[in-house]
């Protein structure tokens, strides 16, 4: 896209939470691009070009998921955008150290915005481009249910080889069930002791009741010597391809 020939004069910050990039061979960006792989795995024969990830509650890594699994899919070379669709709690302006005045919400609740217009570079790839979340909106659920949202969606998928939208948990608000709906795939992220039992059950039940195609669970922050940050996946027997 356009947004791609822009340059920066100075060097952007690089966030500690993106490992794939500090780190590409600690068994934790190994870990993503097993995730990565388990994701094709799961959606063999079937088309995969836009997935969810969201969590049950906060602070469970969803968005740290959501960036280096971005990384990991570029790194294959596929042409990937990195949406925040978390239009209350966003954080990937910050994480790519990008300007956040034109994003998502600035899009979808003004019709003379184009797509171009929201698309940035994230610096780290050439084959890798950001949307931010823009200004916090009043109401998020209603902008991201909108026909525009839809059109958002459909013009981006004419770009890139991936679309991935970190979305807010999803006992939160409705607003994960709303864009499950309107992608191939979904992923719930849950962290060792932080995520109950019946949270977890709650979300997924939330998700299945929208018909959203949840490819699995990623599970975040095992304090188990073996496999201390270990992230893994496991495929989910509902596998409907659902798109608005």
């Amino acid at each position: 896209m356009a947004k791609r020939k822009q340059k920066r004069t100075e060097q952007p910050r690089r966030s500690v939470s993106l490992i794939t990039v500090a780190d590409p061979k600690s068994p934790i960006s190994e870990k993503y691009r097993t995730l990565r792989t388990n994701i094709r795995f799961a959606m063999a024969g079937k088309s995969l070009q836009s997935l969810v990830i969201t969590s049950s509650g906060p602070s469970e890594g969803k968005s740290t998921t959501s960036a280096n699994l971005a990384v990991v899919f570029a790194q294959t070379g596929q042409n990937v955008l990195l949406v925040d669709a978390d239009l209350r709690k966003p954080v990937v302006a910050k994480t790519f150290d990008l300007p956040n005045e034109t994003g998502l919400s600035v899009y979808l609740s003004d019709p003379s915005v184009k797509v171009e217009d929201v698309v940035q570079p994230s610096y780290i790839l050439d084959n890798m481009d950001v949307v931010t979340s823009g200004p916090i909106a009043p109401n998020p659920s209603e902008l991201l249910q909108s026909n525009r949202m839809n059109q958002f969606l459909t013009d981006l998928e004419k770009y890139y080889d991936m679309i991935i939208i970190d979305m807010p948990p999803v006992l939160a608000v409705t607003d994960a069930q709303i864009v499950s709906t309107k992608v191939d795939g979904t992923l719930l992220v849950v962290r060792e002791e932080q995520s109950s039992k019946q949270a977890v059950k709650k979300s997924v039940e939330l998700l299945r009741q929208v018909d959203a195609n949840l490819l699995g669970v990623v599970y975040n922050g095992s304090k188990r010597d073996e496999d201390k940050g270990y992230y893994y996946y496991y495929g989910d027997s509902k596998k409907k391809k659902h798109k608005s």
